[in-house]
């Protein structure tokens, strides 16, 4: 199920090919260990986009693809799920990542009026910076380690649940084809 799920979803790799700005990738898109989805590539792939996701930098995207390409996760599924930032979830995400950096480097959180320039962004980087990155490190790789597993868990899961139905339906039939079997015809009526 969790297959079927993601194949109704997820691009084909013959729609992602015809991008023509993909082009330069070349070959490295007709890699199939790139598509397949299966427990450990799409574990993989959510490790990766998580990871990415907490990681305040420009070209996530493109990071993420470059880890799915080298540790053979899920490529589409390891960018789209890059997506959870984006201009609306990424203040209180770095925020937060923010925060836990300061907790941890026992620094005081700065009380600070946020500015879209390049003048406010040179003037705080380095009281923000820091514990910025650093809480973003240990956020993506705590929230990227629990994805891992979690997609481990619920896909054993799932195929454990598949496995206990199918044997079910297969005693069911046993029992049915034994009852009939087993059952005499009734006389025929002569007419």
């Amino acid at each position: 199920m969790p297959k079927k799920f993601m194949k109704r979803y997820l691009p084909t790799p013959e729609r992602v090919r015809a991008i023509r700005s993909l082009h330069f990738l070349g070959d490295i898109l007709h890699e199939p260990n790139l598509w397949h989805i299966n427990r450990h590539s799409v574990a993989r792939a959510f490790l990766i986009g998580i990871f990415f996701t907490f990681i305040p930098m420009p070209f996530q995207m493109l990071a993420a693809a470059f880890f799915a390409i080298w540790f053979n996760a899920n490529l589409p599924l390891s960018v789209i799920l890059v997506w959870i930032s984006n201009p609306v979830t990424m203040p209180p995400i770095f925020y937060f990542n923010y925060k836990i950096g300061a907790v941890v480097l026992d620094r005081p959180l700065l009380d600070f009026e946020f500015q879209l320039s390049w003048t406010w962004l040179s003037g705080r980087l380095m009281d923000i910076g820091i514990p910025l990155y650093l809480g973003s490190l240990l956020v993506a790789t705590i929230c990227g380690c629990l994805a891992y597993l979690v997609i481990q868990y619920l896909w054993r899961r799932k195929v454990r649940k598949d496995w206990r139905e199918r044997i079910r339906d297969r005693r069911l039939q046993r029992i049915t084809a034994r009852a009939n079997i087993d059952k005499p015809e009734p006389p025929a009526q002569d007419s």
